[in-house]
């Protein structure tokens, strides 16, 4: 199963050295890539602003500190990066069905759902 993991830099919820050590528990093709900037602020700023940069290194080696010394610096917003690698791992693209559901997962009930709606005692 193909895998695109981020970390945040500055991430001190979730520090990236430690979230590059999943790249080694994953089988198939991972691609790591560190972002800018902290938690949340490395991850939502959009392409448009052009803020932040991300590093990208193809050689997912054993110590986070030598795959940074290595990695290649982008300047932007890593979100291109992604919509390529999304676009590299989709299937051909179709267009949206006109209805929820299929015969083999048939459509629960309409939006937004029925838990929306419940009470809870």
């Amino acid at each position: 199963m193909p895998a695109y993991l981020y970390a945040s830099r500055e991430d001190h919820i979730v520090p990236w050295r430690t979230a590059y050590r999943s790249v080694h528990l994953l089988g198939g093709d991972v691609s790591f890539v560190l972002g800018a900037s902290g938690h949340i602020a490395g991850v939502v700023n959009p392409p448009a602003k052009k803020r932040r940069c991300y590093y990208v290194n193809e050689l997912l080696t054993e110590d986070p500190e030598d795959w940074l010394a290595r990695a290649q610096m982008h300047p932007g917003s890593w979100w291109p990066h992604w919509a390529l690698w999304l676009k590299n791992h989709a299937g051909a693209r179709k267009p949206a069905s006109k209805r929820a559901g299929s015969k083999a997962y048939p459509e629960l009930g309409p939006a937004p759902g029925e838990y929306v709606v419940e009470q809870i005692a």
